[in-house]
Formats: structure tokens, C-alpha cells, sequence
């Protein structure tokens, strides 16, 4: 039976008298809570991005200091740069690549043991890996003296351009290692196995099947690694600086120290901007080669392992010795360098002492750099912790207008020197009360690590199903309490992952904190630069040593298989 309703305007509609009603459709919202989220979030982003951005890019803008890119000393520590990272890029894929492959590839002897040890490099901050190396390869070594004894002159001195660009390789194979390997896992193996059907061997099928399909994880990992590289700062100070092997990273520090150059502000502002234009050219290159890859479909059978066969003892025997000698050589050369009284002493009981130890650890400056680093680095985390949480909550958890950008301008500092950061908060400080105060570098700190705890957080969220939130939306929350009761839940755990990974890479940060120093901030870091830089050769090294082990320490208990 159907009913005819007359409206007052004289309209008509109809209604089944039987099941079914008429449902009137609620009215578009107004703003909310998330409104208020979002526009709180791009504040922030704005305020730690793009402000300290847009003020080296507006200094730099004036032309007044052009002229100094085509001076010879900056000519000079740009293709020093260049060639460094370029060089040290494309060692660490070769290296990194090998490895992935024979740990995840071929029965190679010890597979487990390789890759935690080969990981290590990664949490060992360079500048600690370059004091530790100059005990295996530095003048004073035991392999050097004992060579000069013998022959009048050292074997290899690990000061100048190839030593840059060795500690560059062996601080950087990890993340070309890690790449690469979770590329080679998307690999099917059917392929593989389909070559050795039609009769290519073993090898033949992995470098001429495999090892093409890694050609876009190659690139990508070349080049994060040379923007990465490009501005790094302890390696090139303590390895180059020497040898006079000036880099962009250390030309600018010593332009800011010295005040040999007119306007130093300006002047490293517009390095900074060469810097990021180079670095925004590779983020462009790296999207153009992720827009180019293809899909793989997934293996239907485990993949084999390709057997070495009579090579396998050689090649485990080869590989263990280059792993160690990179990972645990130098923990043991620094561990000699903390036991010495003086650098170039014989390794004798009467020789040993314990003095540079206790020093490193009761100085007065030591104490405070590792105060202030603590400090830093857990305000930091804690920041990062809550900004990276929102951000990822917001852009993975909801579809409002503008969240893309806001991911986008989050992650933008990942591919930005840490060089032009720092230049660029020095640049906003005086305009802001922050010159010469800690604070400055804790601004730094959140601008570059806050993409740590969105890239930790997003991954996981998008992945997630998002039933939860609508069951919570059925039963009558609003999309702020369902955000908050429920996605912020359950990303906690990943959130707090990734502010203890910015706790932890700002302690070992020595770029940002060397260049924005002011009294009675300097960081655990700038303690062993300066004692390193100050001839305290030992101390330095016993510094070092308390440093490289927390980080092995850390990786440990990362790797640590759950009970």
C-alpha cells in the first residue's frame, strides 16, 4: 500500500507503508577537533620547516654574495665534496649490494652472525669511526711505525682525500645493504628457478635474473647515500683537514669560526642553498626512479639458496675477515688507544694505563657534553615523538584537504643536508632570541629527525585496517575522540620506536651541534671533536670507545629476538 503526502508547497512525495522509511542525510559538519589538529600540526611544520627554509633561501637571495661560488676555495671544496660522496656512493652499493646478495642469496657459512656484525658501521657515529681508524692506519699506528722502522716510510696514511672516501664507504654499505636486501626479497625466485631449468648455472642466474631487477634499489640507494655523504662533517675534519682536503661541510665551519670572510652569514647561506638545490635535484631523481620500477609478482616457493659449493670455505673465510676487519678492527684500535699513555707507545704492560679512560669520563667538559646531549635528545624525542604522531595519525587516518602537502613537508628535511639546517637556523636566529642558546640546536634537532618518527608511525598505520576507528564512529564517538582513542592507540608503540631512534641519532650528532655551538652548550659530540682537534689524541679515543659501544649495545638489543 503506497500513500500520497501533500506537501505545504503544494509537492507530492511518496512512502512505502510496509518496511521502509525515508532517512533524512545529516548535515555537513563544521569544524572540529581535527580541524583544530590539523591546523596545529601545519603550524608546527611551518614553524620548523619552512620558516628556518624560507630564511636562507631569502638571505641567499639578495645576489650580494654570489660571487663567492665561483671563488677558488669553494670551487676547490665543492669538487672535493662531490668526488668524495660520488666515490664513497658508489662503494658502498658495490659492497652493500655483495653482501646482500651472498646473506640472502647463497649458503655463505655464518649468514646471521655477518649481517648483525655488518650493520654496525650504521650505529658507530662516523666521527667516532674516524678516531677509531686512525688507530689501525694513522701515522702512529703499530702497522705504520713498525713499516717506517722497517722501510723509512709509513704503509698507508689514512689522512687526505682516499681516506675520506674509504670511512664515507664503510659508514655507508649498511643502508645500501639494507636496501637492497629488502628489494632482493621482493624478487620471485620462480625466475630464477625458471633460468636453471633452461640450463644457466647457478651464478649465472642471479647476476644475469637478479641482480638487473635490483637496478632501481641500486639507484635509490646511490643516491641517498651521496646527499647523505655530501654534507657530512666529522669524517672530512678529522681525516681531511690534515691533509688540507677541504669539503663544503668543512669550508663552512671554518668561514663561521674563523671570520676570514665578510658577512660569513651570507656567505655560507648561499652555499647552503647550492647545497639544498643539489639535494632537491636527487630527491627528484630518486622520484623519477621510484615512478619507473615495476611489479613483481609474489614468489609462490621459497627461494633457494644458491650454493657455493667448493667456494663456499673461501668465500665465508673472505667475507668474515672483511666484515670484522671493518666492524670490530676498529672498536680494538680504539679500546689501544684508550689503554696508551701517549700515541705511538709500544704495546707494553708499562705502556698501559687507565688514566684517559677515567679523564673522558669525570672531565668537566665531557660531563656537560653528555648532559646537554641527553637533555637535547630527550626534549627532542619527546617532540618529534608527539609532532611525527600527529602528522602520521592525520595523513594516514583521515582524508581531509591539505594532509598530503603536510607529509610531504615533513619528510622534506630527510633530503636536506644537515649542513644547510644548521645554517639555516643560524641565519632565523637573531631574530628570534635563540642565538647562542641550546635551544637552537634543539630547533635543529626537531626539524631534521621529526621524518624518523612519521616515516616509523605512517607504515604501519596505512597497513592497518581502519574497522576500529569506524566501530567507534557507529557507537557514537566523533572523529577527533576516534582518533585519539583509537589511532593514536595503537601507533603508540611505533611511535615511541621512533622517538627512541631520534634520542638515539641526536646524542651522535655532531653536524648540527658543531656548527650552532654557543657557551656551555656543546654536545657529547663536540667534546670528543674538540678533544680530538686539541691533541688529546687518547682521551678522545677513550671517549669514543664509551660511544661506539652504547651503539653496538643498541643494535643488540634492537636485534634481540622477542621471548
Amino acid at each position: 500500500m503506497t500513500a500520497t503526502l501533500t506537501t505545504p508547497r503544494g509537492g507530492a512525495a511518496q512512502r512505502s507503508g510496509t518496511a521502509s522509511a525515508a532517512v533524512r542525510k545529516p548535515r555537513p559538519s563544521g569544524p572540529d577537533g581535527v580541524h583544530g589538529l590539523s591546523l596545529a600540526l601545519w603550524i608546527a611544520v611551518a614553524a620548523f620547516v619552512l620558516v628556518p627554509i624560507g630564511a636562507i633561501l631569502v638571505l641567499a637571495a639578495g645576489g650580494s654574495q654570489l660571487h663567492v661560488l665561483v671563488q677558488g676555495d669553494v670551487v676547490e671544496a665543492a669538487t672535493n665534496s662531490l668526488v668524495s660522496a660520488g666515490a664513497s656512493a658508489l662503494g658502498a652499493v658495490v659492497i652493500g649490494t655483495a653482501l646482500a646478495v651472498l646473506l640472502d642469496r647463497t649458503d655463505l657459512a655464518g649468514r646471521r652472525g655477518l649481517r648483525l656484525l655488518a650493520l654496525t658501521p650504521l650505529l658507530v657515529p662516523p666521527f667516532v669511526g674516524a678516531i677509531a681508524w686512525l688507530g689501525i692506519a694513522g701515522p702512529t699506528s703499530p702497522v705504520n711505525l713498525w713499516w717506517s722502522q722497517a722501510f723509512g716510510g709509513p704503509l698507508w696514511s689514512i689522512y687526505g682525500a682516499d681516506g675520506v672516501i674509504l670511512l664515507l664507504t664503510v659508514h655507508s654499505y649498511p643502508i645500501a645493504m639494507l636496501i637492497v636486501s629488502a628489494a632482493l626479497r621482493r624478487v620471485p625466485s620462480d625466475l630464477e628457478q625458471a633460468a636453471r631449468i633452461a640450463g644457466a648455472s647457478p651464478a649465472r642466474s642471479v647476476f644475469t635474473i637478479t641482480v638487473p631487477l635490483l637496478r632501481p634499489a641500486l639507484l635509490s640507494s646511490f643516491v641517498l647515500i651521496a646527499v647523505g655523504n655530501l654534507a657530512d662533517f666529522g669524517i672530512p675534519s678529522i681525516i681531511g683537514l690534515p691533509e688540507q682536503y677541504t669539503t663544503l661541510a668543512t669550508l663552512v665551519y671554518r668561514y663561521l669560526q674563523s671570520g676570514t670572510v665578510d658577512e660569513p652569514l651570507a656567505v655560507v647561506a648561499t652555499i647552503g642553498v647550492v647545497l639544498l638545490l643539489l639535494a632537491l635535484a636527487a630527491l627528484v631523481v630518486d622520484f623519477l626512479i621510484g615512478r619507473s620500477r615495476w611489479e613483481l609478482d609474489s614468489s609462490s616457493s621459497a627461494p633457494q639458496l644458491l650454493p657455493l659449493g667448493r667456494a663456499r670455505v673461501p668465500a665465508s673465510i673472505v667475507t668474515w675477515v672483511l666484515v670484522l676487519t671493518v666492524t670490530v678492527l676498529p672498536l680494538l684500535a680504539l679500546l689501544q688507544q684508550s689503554l696508551l699513555r701517549a700515541p705511538g707507545l709500544a704495546l707494553v704492560p708499562e705502556n698501559l694505563t687507565l688514566d684517559n679512560v677515567v679523564k673522558a669520563v669525570t672531565s668537566a667538559n665531557a660531563i656537560q657534553g653528555a648532559t646537554n646531549s641527553v637533555m637535547l635528545a630527550v626534549l627532542a624525542a619527546l617532540i618529534c615523538g608527539f609532532l611525527g604522531l600527529g602528522i602520521a595519525v592525520l595523513v594516514t587516518r583521515t582524508r581531509m584537504r591539505g594532509s598530503g602537502p603536510l607529509r610531504a613537508l615533513a619528510m622534506l628535511p630527510q633530503a636536506v643536508p644537515g649542513i644547510v639546517i644548521a645554517v639555516a637556523w643560524l641565519v632565523l636566529a637573531p631574530h628570534i632570541g635563540l642565538f647562542n642558546t641550546p635551544w637552537l640546536i634543539l630547533c635543529a634537532y626537531v626539524t631534521s629527525f621529526t621524518a624518523l618518527v612519521v616515516q616509523a608511525v605512517a607504515a604501519p598505520l596505512a597497513s592497518t585496517p581502519a574497522s576500529a576507528e569506524e566501530a567507534a564512529r557507529i557507537g557514537g564517538a566523533g572523529r577527533m575522540r576516534a582518533l585519539v582513542d583509537i589511532s593514536s592507540r595503537m601507533a603508540a608503540p611505533a611511535a615511541i620506536s621512533g622517538a627512541v631512534l631520534v634520542a638515539v641519532t641526536a646524542v651522535r650528532e655532531l653536524t648540527l651541534s658543531v656548527l650552532l655551538l654557543s657557551p656551555g652548550s656543546q654536545t657529547l659530540g663536540v667534546a670528543i671533536f674538540n678533544l680530538q682537534q686539541a691533541g688529546a689524541f687518547n682521551t678522545a679515543a677513550a671517549l669514543s670507545l664509551i660511544v661506539a659501544l652504547l651503539g653496538v649495545a643498541v643494535i643488540g638489543v634492537a636485534t634481540r629476538a622477542p621471548k
